[in-house]
């Protein structure tokens, strides 16, 4: 049996893979980390890492950027592997999640826990490939109210794919308002939608002359990305110090 150790457990993500977890018989949530533990849940919550004293063999970070430095120093000292799902990471809390804290212990890292948004990165790489040079490339991501990082972490990780696919490298362009003069050719836009209850949409555009390509994916549930962490839990447990992503997970299943 895999102990897992939620952090963020009360939140809604956290519900989520709380509720999921019921259906894993090799997993379990032996224990919880949350600022809030004002939830019942079917395991021990702890407000401080100090006060944890179950054994876990892997961590689930569904919480806050707030709490990286804390957890990574616990999951460091403890030699506990972790699936980090938090979003809106700085540049140098990833810097040092990909290049010094997965030395040390194993980490699972993608900007998105579906398998559905993995496979539409694979997809859009081949066709930036195909098309360079010759069709324009947008990407339109669009998600509930509430989120506060923009453009989300999914839509920079489609732009990171296909930049390292592609011979030149291409600018982000964020915002075009400011901007009194004709799209660049090596250019990537991304633009950001927030409204309503949208768990997730992202969107591709490869536009040329006379005609357009586009390549969406569409969650319509959060259920999606909880059951990814608990695979990408399953995965990690065994698992010697490295970086590992879902493109690791899914080699492994087929």
């Amino acid at each position: 049996m895999i102990n897992v150790l939620l952090s963020g457990c009360n939140g809604h993500m956290g519900q989520v893979i709380t509720r999921l977890s019921e259906n894993f018989c090799e997993l379990k949530i032996a224990a919880g980390l949350d600022l809030n533990n004002s939830v019942n849940n079917p395991y021990p919550v702890f407000t401080s890492l100090n006060d944890c004293d179950i054994k876990v063999d892997v961590i689930i970070d569904f919480s806050n950027p707030k709490a990286f430095d804390g957890l990574m120093e616990y999951a460091q000292e403890k030699r506990i592997p972790v699936v980090m799902c938090t979003t809106g990471l700085s540049s140098d809390q990833t810097g040092m999640l990909k290049n010094d804290i997965a030395k040390r212990i194993p980490v699972f890292f993608s900007a998105n826990m579906s398998l559905g948004v993995n496979l539409l990165i694979e997809l859009v790489k081949k066709a930036a490939k195909l098309l360079e040079g010759q069709f324009d490339i947008e990407i339109v991501e669009k998600h509930h109210n509430q989120k506060i990082d923009a453009p989300s972490g999914t839509a920079l990780a489609i732009a990171d794919a296909i930049n390292d696919s592609l011979d030149e490298k291409y600018e982000y362009t964020y915002d075009r308002h400011s901007r009194r003069k004709k799209r660049g050719k090596q250019e990537i836009g991304m633009h950001a939608v927030r409204g309503g209850t949208i768990v997730g949409d992202h969107s591709v555009i490869f536009a040329g002359k006379d005609e357009i390509i586009e390549i969406n994916h569409t969650a319509a549930s959060k259920e999606i990305f909880g059951v990814g962490a608990l695979k990408a839990a399953m995965f990690l447990a065994d698992k010697k110090p490295g970086l590992y992503s879902m493109s690791d997970l899914i080699a492994e299943n087929n």
